[in-house]
């Protein structure tokens, strides 16, 4: 007599999960800046009409008085023959620390450090360019009212 195997009770070999790449997020500090987030600003600023705008990601001193002993880590963006910059400053050196922004007209120095996305529990790479593009609206350096 032949054995036959039913089909109902023969286990399948268990599927192997997929492992997911991880999110862009949690990829490590200088490549998810110099790899997504520049280049993402990048284009969301060329499509606000920026077309000239510079991005240099650097560790050095926080140029506002009384800080500049400070270092961390900053993106720092001009624009108009430098008339228009801003600084996204790191300053723990993670996306999901703490995080400061400033700005200066016309080759006057930066002279307010102000705190950026401090509600934000979860950061993620669309946020982080809304937010930059949130405050270059808020100073009407995207568009005019």
């Amino acid at each position: 007599m032949a054995e036959t195997t039913d089909p109902k009770t023969t286990a399948a070999p268990a599927a192997k999960k997929r492992k997911r790449p991880p999110a862009v997020e949690d990829k490590p500090f200088g490549e998810f800046i110099e790899n997504h987030f520049i280049p993402d600003l990048q284009t969301a600023l060329k499509d606000n009409g920026i077309g000239d705008m510079s991005l240099k990601f650097l560790e050095t001193n926080i140029p506002i008085k009384g800080l500049e002993s400070q270092s961390c880590w900053q993106i720092q963006g001009s624009w108009l023959n430098n008339k228009r910059q801003f600084i996204f400053y790191f300053i723990d050196g993670d996306i999901k620390g703490q995080k400061a922004w400033s700005f200066a007209t016309n080759g006057c120095p930066h002279s307010t450090l102000e705190s950026f996305m401090i509600d934000e529990r979860r950061v993620s790479l669309p946020l982080m360019v809304a937010y930059v593009l949130q405050r270059l609206n808020s100073q009407k350096w995207l568009t005019l009212n």
